[in-house]
């Protein structure tokens, strides 16, 4: 499912125009991206906690020259923990 799809369903399932439904989606996004951002975990009852962790700095290898070494920075990446309900739905 594409990001117009989802916006599809839940405006005919609303009863509201795309466009709106546009607007919402992605001020959803952005106020998810904003949070993680700033270190926040954002928990949604009954779907699951969207969280920012780190990645600590480590070795790889240089794809275009494989004998070469390179380092990887430390850095922060998201990560979803699904919610009990929502694994039950997908079982």
């Amino acid at each position: 499912m594409k990001k117009t799809d989802l916006v599809s369903k839940i405006a005919d399932n609303a009863k509201i125009s795309k466009n709106e439904c546009t607007k919402v989606v992605d001020q959803v996004f952005a106020e998810i991206t904003a949070a993680l951002a700033a270190g926040e975990n954002v928990t949604i009852a009954g779907f699951g906690t969207f969280s920012a962790k780190e990645r600590a700095e480590r070795v790889g290898v240089n794809p275009q020259k494989r004998d070469e070494k390179i380092v990887i920075p430390a850095m922060k990446i998201p990560s979803f923990k699904a919610g009990k309900a929502l694994k039950e739905a997908v079982r």
